[in-house]
């Protein structure tokens, strides 16, 4: 139930900025959850070999790298999904992830909260 939760959040922060946000498109919620699930498919089984591989770098910048791994997570996730998703360029990912992190915090807390609520 969690994941379900987990990749629906991730798909909302993206629709909801995508629409807002000049350089990224996605066509509907359904394509914002296929961009979720491979975004989080690729947090899950990328992402810790990218974070090992560029450690003395991430360290050097004081974690300020992983922003750099991030948006280009986002940009490998344009490049699998052809059709229905689409970043203009590293910047733009660079933003777009950061703006997805802050969304996507913000929507768990809410949902968390919810939750909360209903065991009490």
């Amino acid at each position: 139930m969690q994941f379900l939760v987990k990749v629906m959040s991730l798909a909302l922060a993206i629709f909801l900025i995508a629409s807002l946000m000049p350089g990224v498109s996605v066509n509907g919620m359904s394509d914002a959850i296929m961009v979720s699930l491979v975004i989080i498919l690729l947090n899950i089984f990328l992402k810790p070999i990218l974070v090992f591989l560029t450690l003395p770098i991430t360290v050097v910048s004081l974690g300020l790298f992983l922003l750099v791994i991030n948006a280009s997570i986002i940009l490998i996730a344009s490049n699998l999904l052809h059709s229905g998703f689409k970043v203009d360029g590293f910047g733009v990912a660079l933003l777009f992830s950061i703006l997805i992190s802050i969304t996507n915090s913000i929507l768990e807390r809410i949902s968390q909260r919810l939750d909360n609520r209903q065991n009490r």
